[in-house]
């Protein structure tokens, strides 16, 4: 099968297109054909190794596992014999973390979902990740409640984008921070209040929030508690970050320390796989809740300048890979 494959850390030049073995289908496993993928920015953190924290989990020298890719939506190809809910030519979305570039990837059945009937192929893949990443940043570890104020920076982007719609649908009051060119996007998913960050900063307005979801922007997690009710959440997510040795982590061990010393709660999380939550959002997304938001497609064998345009940090929404 084709796939996008690398071997040592990089730039997107070290991305090649290239003939790979197909995937060996386990007891527990489903074998999807993939019809399009998405980037994330797990791919390029992946690709050029960075933090270098990350290395000796994911290889010192030369990376471990050679395929990239996070988010796929298919057709079941094959089924390991312990699988019983899904059968091969079934439409379905999932999240692999890596091995998505590729004609064929596969997953353990319990991290698949049946694709939102309403949904393209293309459409699909812009998912699960950034939509798994905002729901369950506001739903589990934000715990929103019905009328409190939600503030998201980076509200454009590819998790932001579901953020502003799965806050609403939680009840939240929602504020978005985005660029001059993404206002009207960002107020289209049904943000309350949007603010342009190059014309103002949210901290000086002297509105404070119940929870600010970071997404975006290189702010110290202290840096945001004057924008904070006294028992508000701050929840660290991504963000650009200074330094090739520790990147966001610096922001992240700044959050834990800070934390149990002020009444405020500041914590970094990470999304988990999870075929269950997928159901959520399928069905929020045939409910005509929530819908993905797609800036620009690229084929399986333009992966490399897909990573580029993302590396960039410009992207309205998820950028898809068609396969």
């Amino acid at each position: 099968m084709k796939a996008i494959t690398y071997h040592r850390y990089g730039s997107p030049d070290v991305l090649e297109f290239q003939e790979v073995d197909e995937p060996v289908v386990q007891d527990d496993d489903v074998l999807v054909r993939v019809r399009a993928a998405s980037a994330n920015p797990r791919d390029w953190h992946f690709m050029r190794g960075v933090p270098y924290a990350i290395r000796p989990q994911f290889g010192l020298r030369a990376p471990k596992n050679p395929l990239l890719g996070s988010d796929v939506a298919g057709q079941v190809e094959a089924v390991g014999r312990n699988v019983t809910r899904f059968r091969p030519g079934d439409e379905v979305f999932t999240d692999v973390v890596t091995g998505g570039f590729a004609e064929y990837t596969r997953v353990s059945e319990d991290l698949v979902a049946p694709k939102p009937a309403n949904l393209t192929f293309e459409q699909a893949a812009a998912v699960p990740l950034a939509a798994l990443t905002a729901l369950q940043g506001l739903r589990d570890h934000g715990r929103i409640q019905p009328g409190q104020k939600v503030l998201i920076l980076g509200a454009s982007g590819g998790v932001g984008t579901f953020a502003v719609q799965i806050a609403k649908w939680l009840g939240a009051d929602v504020t978005g921070v985005c660029s001059t060119r993404n206002v009207g996007l960002v107020r289209s998913l049904g943000a309350d209040h949007v603010i342009d960050y190059t014309k103002e900063d949210f901290v000086q307005r002297g509105q404070q929030y119940d929870l600010i979801l970071q997404l975006a922007g290189t702010r110290s997690p202290s840096g945001f508690r004057r924008a904070l009710t006294p028992k508000g959440t701050l929840l660290l997510s991504s963000g650009e970050a200074r330094g090739r040795w520790l990147g966001p982590i610096t922001r992240i061990i700044k959050a834990i320390a800070l934390s149990p010393l002020v009444g405020q709660r500041l914590s970094p999380f990470e999304a988990k796989r999870s075929g269950q939550d997928l159901q959520v959002i399928k069905e929020l997304i045939e409910a005509g809740t929530v819908l993905p938001v797609i800036d620009r497609t690229y084929s399986l064998s333009d992966v490399p300048a897909a990573i580029r345009y993302l590396e960039e940090g410009h992207a309205r929404g998820k950028i898809v890979i068609t396969v």
